[in-house]
């Protein structure tokens, strides 16, 4: 597996992964948003209950789980973006554009 340092590269890498094992056909936009919103559901889960202070100080093991769930939702959303052809680093420059526009700082 080639070295994964950006978002082109990861995309690249889950392409040749899917690929391999002909997951393709499943991966429909509707199939990719419903795992995604379990992933998210099950990184969730790492804080339900947590206090501020908690979620701040997660021990080992628990912050390598909430790694992994973080991987799985970056991994489905990023497979949502490229079966959509939408570029999420636009997309996202994009929404903090708009999002400066609608909550603008205060002046000082």
């Amino acid at each position: 597996m080639p070295a994964i340092s950006d978002l082109t590269t990861l995309r690249d890498a889950l392409r040749e992964f899917c690929a391999a094992r002909d997951w393709h056909r499943y991966h429909t936009p509707k199939n990719l948003v419903m795992a995604l919103s379990v992933e998210a559901a099950e990184l969730v889960e790492h804080f339900q209950w947590s206090t501020p202070e908690e979620s701040l100080a997660l021990p080992a093991e628990k912050h390598a789980e909430v790694a992994d769930e973080i991987a799985d939702v970056l991994i489905y959303l990023t497979e949502l973006a490229d079966v959509l052809d939408i570029d999420p680093i636009a997309a996202a420059r994009d929404k903090i554009v708009k999002n400066a526009a609608k909550y603008p700082a205060p002046t000082r």
